[in-house]
């Protein structure tokens, strides 16, 4: 059965000269099979939006519906988290959503699945935080740590709970990164074991003899195939729309800090 985890390998495609840079070394140019992945994501995602604006009509045809469905289930998501003001953040967070929605659903067809690196999905968080943090000191100055001051909480405790909340917004990249590069790794392993177990055990019944028993486990194993690579297309969509959700989260907690909206 071939190794689950060599689908993750980042291997050179083009291996190109080495650049040495100030204050951060040697830095190896090369492209690799990440760096087609991503940009393979991101010409169709430009490619798909580009089509469904450019071609647009009263009476939209599929692929209109379909881009109209994603604008206004991003556009849904930060008018009714964030607000009036969900329309600044409006692009960002679509721009996030249809990027991961991409490299998600492109993983379903290649052998390399972007979003299954923590080094990419750590990217897309330390965006988000880094954005939440600038607007957080732009709106609000200093008063941005009142986010990690509970007056709703008794004056005794507040010290306490406003640590763990400074803690958990500490997290809250690292549970961001983890919770799309654990879903996306996880699922990928599971197909790859099961289509390993189709193949060595229909290679075992097609030696005959006691290796027929192999026979059931394999139509088991392509059941289970079956059935996980279409939760993996609904897990491919739901991790987008959640960093979405949970990154329109952050933001209304800075832009309507200590009010709701």
């Amino acid at each position: 059965m071939a190794d689950p985890i060599h689908q993750f390998q980042i291997v050179k495609v083009v291996d190109l000269p080495d650049v040495t840079l100030p204050l951060v070394g040697t830095v190896d140019l090369a492209i690799t099979n990440s760096h087609i992945a991503m940009t393979l994501a991101f010409v169709l995602v430009v490619g798909f939006l580009t089509l469904v604006t450019s071609n647009a009509k009263v009476v939209p045809g599929r692929m209109q519906a379909a881009g109209e469905q994603l604008f206004g289930l991003v556009n849904g998501v930060t008018d009714s988290i964030i607000g009036h003001e969900g329309r600044k953040y409006f692009p960002f967070v679509f721009t996030l959503f249809m990027l991961i929605l991409g490299m998600n659903l492109l993983g379903m067809f290649l052998t390399f699945t972007a979003t299954s690196q923590l080094a990419v999905t750590g990217t897309f968080a330390l965006l988000t935080i880094l954005l939440v943090i600038g607007i957080g000191f732009a709106k609000h100055g200093l008063g941005f740590f009142a986010l990690f001051w509970p007056t709703s909480a008794p004056f005794a405790i507040r010290p306490v709970v406003g640590l763990i909340e400074f803690l958990s917004f500490l997290l809250r990249p690292i549970t961001l990164a983890l919770r799309l590069f654990g879903n996306m790794l996880g699922g990928h392993i599971a197909l790859k074991i099961f289509a390993g177990f189709v193949v060595s055990m229909g290679a075992l019944a097609a030696a005959g003899g006691l290796g027929l028993l192999g026979l059931p486990v394999a139509a088991l194993s392509l059941g289970m195939v079956i059935g996980l690579t279409a939760l993996e297309f609904l897990v491919a969509f739901l991790q987008a729309f959640v960093f979405a959700v949970l990154a329109s989260i952050y933001l209304n907690d800075v832009v309507n800090l200590g009010h709701g909206h």
